[in-house]
């Protein structure tokens, strides 16, 4: 297995300290990395070994190892992986739900119920924006997979993150502009990455499709 960090991370430790939100980041950052562990368990459940960990700026990415056996059990217009894919994905969340309705209950002393519940909210809603490769993009491209095929489910994913990044952007630029916060900035730039980057693999695959 894999391991691997993101030399970005002391980039954003930088700039989060001298903008004063250094707690906010780092409370985030520690959540981020127990959603991903929710991942890594619901990965180990369906019984995928883990491929490679990634510590990146914004918490942990976890890949898994592809079994060939997942490829021959069909599902509709997929397989047994893609139907994995999708729980995985949704475990992310599931452990931000879990943790919120935790910390509205207990009080650990180490930490406000404010910030925590603050920081899974706003993990929650970023993952379930339906940009592949969050975990909203994930999920939307797995069921489109099931019901419609891989061909029709890259295409579509890759039109809804086109516009939702411009509606984000508009929006997002709106709130930089009334709340001055410099963590909306660097979320809607890092989007941005994700969507550049995908397109640049869409093409490929349309080119290959064509062949």
């Amino acid at each position: 297995m894999l391991f691997r960090i993101d030399l970005k991370i002391f980039a954003f430790l930088i700039l989060f300290y001298f903008t004063r939100q250094i707690e906010i980041y780092a409370t985030i950052l520690i959540f981020c990395i127990i959603h991903e562990l929710g991942h890594l368990l619901a990965g180990l459940i369906l019984k995928m070994k883990p491929k490679k960990i990634e510590i990146m700026p914004l918490g942990i990415s976890i890949s898994f190892n592809l079994q060939t056996k997942d490829y021959n059990k069909k599902i509709l217009k997929a397989n047994v992986l893609e139907l994995k894919k999708i729980l995985v994905a949704i475990a992310g969340p599931i452990t931000n739900i879990i943790l919120i309705i935790l910390y509205t209950y207990f009080n650990p002393h180490y930490m406000t119920k404010e910030i925590a519940i603050y920081s899974n909210i706003l993990i929650l809603i970023f993952n379930l924006i339906p940009i592949y490769p969050l975990d909203g993009g994930r999920i939307l491209k797995g069921i489109i997979h099931i019901f419609c095929g891989g061909k029709y489910a890259k295409i579509i994913t890759n039109k809804v993150a086109n516009i939702l990044i411009i509606i984000l952007t508009v929006v997002g630029s709106i709130a930089i502009f009334y709340f001055e916060n410099i963590a909306i900035l660097l979320i809607i730039l890092f989007l941005w990455i994700l969507v550049i980057q995908e397109n640049k693999r869409y093409k490929l695959l349309i080119k290959a499709y064509e062949i």
